[in-house]
């Protein structure tokens, strides 16, 4: 899939810091968010996570009031509870998730840093995560977004990329952390930031 399709993505100041997790299925991309969510919260970081789906999901419960409603037409459907609030937002019109869209509306809540788990055709700045085991091709040669590449074990990267050890969450943290400062730096693709300088 070619990063074209997605070139309405719009990078500009007023978006918080976008960070892409793109890996193979398969590479753990859930389990090393999972790791990292409590140490960047450790470190003062306010995170936001938007995970792409590669199946149709739901999240509400046949019979619940808010799945009635929901099948009834709202559009959105939000619940509230004192604890936390979901909305439910049907696009059957879509062929795939809008990411502009999901960043608005995780953009109103003012994280410090934004995490995309998937989609990794988006052109944004990513973290690719690559495991030799599992016999999948190592995406950075192709994709001029990726600014890092965990993996296990070391692998050759291109220049003007950081190379991480997919073993070391401490330092995969520590690499995130600075992702804020270094944002407005970053925000475009290897070949354009070589080029301006």
């Amino acid at each position: 899939m070619s990063t074209s399709k997605h070139a309405a993505l719009g990078l500009d100041d007023s978006l918080p810091p976008l960070l892409g997790i793109a890996a193979w299925s398969g590479t753990g991309k859930t389990t090393l968010l999972e790791s990292l969510l409590p140490r960047l919260a450790a470190r003062g970081l306010r995170t936001a996570v938007i995970k792409h789906a590669h199946h149709e999901f739901d999240v509400d419960q046949p019979g619940k009031d808010s799945h009635r409603l929901r099948q009834a037409g709202a559009t959105p459907m939000l619940v509230a509870s004192r604890a936390r609030w979901a909305m439910m937002m049907e696009t059957p019109e879509r062929q795939e998730a809008d990411l502009t869209q999901l960043i608005e509306v995780v953009r109103s809540q003012r994280p410090d840093l934004i995490l995309v788990e998937g989609f990794k055709a988006w052109p944004l700045p990513k973290l690719e995560l690559y495991r030799e085991a599992l016999g999948k091709t190592l995406r950075v040669a192709e994709d001029p977004w990726v600014k890092a590449v965990a993996s296990e074990p070391r692998v050759d990267v291109p220049h003007g990329v950081d190379w991480l050890d997919l073993g070391d969450l401490d330092a995969i943290a520590a690499w995130v952390a600075t992702w804020p400062a270094r944002w407005p730096a970053e925000r475009m693709p290897r070949d354009a930031s070589h080029s301006t300088n």
